[in-house]
């Protein structure tokens, strides 16, 4: 072999072998790629936190208790049995009051809607409550509810149908428009009704119209057109005796973790199993609901459960046993529902009943109105880990009071009927008033104000 050819067959050797090389170093780089953390990068999208322009806040009023059935050749047909006292309050002062009609109301009174106009971009916190007494051979008792926001859905949960029940339905549009109102009723047996509510109109109906059969009959209300105020009013007789009447507000929706506070408990003879009683349903999906009872004032429980739930059917457990006394229940279902606590303070003639709906969280400024009635008292819970501190400021120009709320604990406090307060809290509680005297009672939630406008995270 020639110098020459030698040469060129170990150059052509080198170049093979330094080409394996390079692509065994190439598979290897990409494997090793493969395997290794990638470099990661991030952008975080532009936001911005906007406050919208708040809008007028609207409240509507229940008007006149109604007495069914007092003329027996129109069964159906409704009389004004008693007209409220009402309180009402702004934070600029007294709301704008307007009123509404009530044609199937026979002697009708106002029905009321308070508005707090926006004033440079913010919108005044308002307030105002009812409270009605009614002593007649056919009903007596006393009823107060604070005056609402419509909604396009909300739960009525306390009706019957029993014998001496005489629930009623009641619906209002305050909107320039007809509502159109569709009512679901869940129980042994289903059924729906729709009703064409008018502008700026109060109708009502008979539970007994839509849910005859059901013995523990819960209403979805739902409006297309125009939200609806729904309020339930109860009254019963029994043996011919009138044993008290109420006024339900409804639940906005179903909720994994409803919350009551002011739960009463009165002392009864014999068997108390009806004393105090807790309406549940899981309207979509079979549940388990975990029921707490705790003494105002104590963290020990008082009574402690957990309830089966099948779905769409309404389930009613008693709270027998307790003290007399004020209470706090707290729920905990693995699926979503609406529930009210009925309280009563006898069985015979002379008393009355009370049905609570859960209280909503509130973490900012609240006016709270307290109308005209017996022994009003305020009901604190709060179910975090710290302290919290309640500022009452009566807007007469009262001095101010400063209530502390342990951590997960619960306080009750005096207050004043037929005053409003501006009531600030340093964290979220939970509230209702109560009212109590013999053969009176009444309990409702407070409810976050909704004139507030809260901010929003925009992407643009």
């Amino acid at each position: 072999m020639s110098t020459t050819r030698a040469v060129r067959v170990a150059a052509t050797g080198a170049r093979l072998v330094t080409g394996a090389a390079v692509a065994v170093a190439c598979v290897i780089g990409v494997v090793t790629a493969i395997h290794a953390p990638w470099p990661e990068v991030t952008h975080d999208p532009a936001q911005v936190q906007v406050t919208p322009l708040p809008g007028d806040s609207l409240l509507v009023c229940n008007g006149d208790l109604r007495a069914l059935g007092r003329n027996p050749a129109d069964p159906l047909s409704m009389v004004s049995a008693a007209s409220p006292s009402v309180t009402v309050d702004g934070t600029a002062g007294a709301p704008t009051i307007a009123t509404l009609q009530a044609p199937d109301l026979i002697g009708a009174g106002d029905v009321r809607t308070m508005t707090g106009t926006v004033e440079d971009r913010t919108a005044p916190l308002i307030a105002a409550a009812e409270s009605a007494a009614v002593s007649a051979e056919d009903m007596s008792g006393f009823a107060a509810l604070p005056c609402g926001t419509p909604r396009l859905e909300s739960w009525l949960v306390g009706g019957s149908v029993d014998t001496g029940a005489s629930d009623v339905i009641v619906l209002t549009n305050a909107a320039e428009v007809p509502s159109t109102v569709t009512l679901s009723v869940y129980g042994t047996s289903r059924s729906s009704r729709t009703v064409i509510v008018p502008a700026r109109t109060q109708v009502a109906l008979p539970v007994t119209s839509i849910a005859a059969g059901n013995e523990l009959p819960v209403v979805q209300v739902t409006a297309e057109g125009a939200p609806i105020r729904a309020v339930l009013q109860s009254a019963l007789v029994r043996t011919l005796d009138p044993a008290g009447v109420d006024l339900q507000d409804a639940v906005p929706g179903p909720q994994l973790h409803p919350v009551f506070a002011g739960v009463q408990s009165f002392a009864a003879e014999g068997d108390d199993a009806e004393m105090t009683v807790i309406r549940m349903l899981s309207p979509q999906d079979a549940a388990q609901a975990h029921v707490t009872v705790r003494a105002s004032g104590s963290d020990t429980v008082a009574n402690e459960f957990t309830v089966p739930l099948t779905a769409g059917e309404p389930a009613q457990v008693s709270l027998s046993g307790l003290e007399p006394g004020s209470y706090s229940v707290q729920i905990d279902a693995d699926a979503p529902i609406v529930s009210a606590v009925r309280q009563q303070d006898g069985l015979v003639r002379g008393s009355d009943f009370s049905w609570m709906t859960p209280a909503p969280e509130i973490g900012a400024d609240v006016l709270l109105a307290v109308p005209a009635g017996p022994a009003p008292r305020l009901h604190l819970l709060n179910d975090t880990d710290a302290d919290i501190t309640i500022t009452l400021e009566p807007t007469n120009g009262g001095p101010a009071t400063d209530v502390t709320v342990p951590a997960d604990g619960s306080v009750e406090t005096a207050v004043s009927a037929r005053t409003s307060y501006l009531l600030r809290t340093t964290g979220t509680v939970h509230a209702a008033v109560t009212m109590t005297a013999d053969g009176k009672l009444a309990g409702w939630p407070v409810q976050p104000s909704d004139g507030a406008a809260q901010s929003i995270t925009v992407y643009p």
